[in-house]
């Protein structure tokens, strides 16, 4: 389990083919400090797996399905993404709970400065509206996010300086793709409501 309170980030530095999907390394810097085989680590809200380290070098498995469905099968090299380790039991709660399960990508259409602060609006599928409420909550790659305003096909966040300077939101640029993970009580009340209007047999 995440919190969408992004640590800092890290930096691409290799992607080697293999059978099944892709062997991902990643320069976490001072994250990687204490991180073991086996732990979680959410790169762009993506929980994925430690495989092997060498000290600041994290590996990850990336499965074909896993590339297919979000932003991490268009890295390559050099490219920046957030980092967020998993919250320890005894750790301070902040954010929403985020599961590190990516939903859907949406597509940047608007990231500019608008005042001291910035506008993010993203296109979506429409059906994906009915998870989005304003100032309802929204995890975009990886970082706990308030929507601002939804639309037919997209809605808006707005960002202050500092999460735009310490995120990968600083390299994002219109036409780019971001993972999106909806609000997990969003979620849960669509399929409860789905299954009151379904016939029992």
């Amino acid at each position: 389990m995440f919190t969408g309170l992004v640590e800092g980030t890290g930096r691409v530095t290799a992607l080697q083919a293999r059978e099944t999907g892709t062997l991902l390394t990643v320069d976490a810097g001072s994250i990687a400090n204490g991180v073991q085989i086996g732990d979680s680590i959410a790169i762009n809200g993506c929980c994925l797996t430690v495989v092997s380290s060498k000290g600041a070098a994290l590996d990850f498995d990336l499965l074909r399905e896993t590339e297919a469905v979000t932003n991490l099968g268009k890295l390559k090299p050099g490219a920046v993404v957030n980092l967020e380790r998993a919250l320890p039991a005894q750790g301070r709660y902040g954010g929403h709970f985020v599961t590190g399960h990516i939903d859907a990508t949406g597509t940047i259409r608007k990231w500019e400065q608008v005042g001291k602060d910035y506008e993010l609006r993203i296109g979506i599928e429409p059906a994906q509206g009915i998870y989005l409420v304003p100032k309802g909550c929204i995890a975009i790659d990886g970082i706990s996010l308030t929507v601002a305003e939804v639309g037919n096909d997209e809605f808006s966040v707005w960002i202050i300086p500092h999460t735009r300077s310490v995120t990968a939101l600083s390299e994002r640029g219109v036409g780019d793709l971001v993972n999106l993970e909806f609000d997990l009580l969003a979620k849960y009340t669509e399929k409860i409501l789905t299954m009151r209007g379904s016939p029992r047999g």
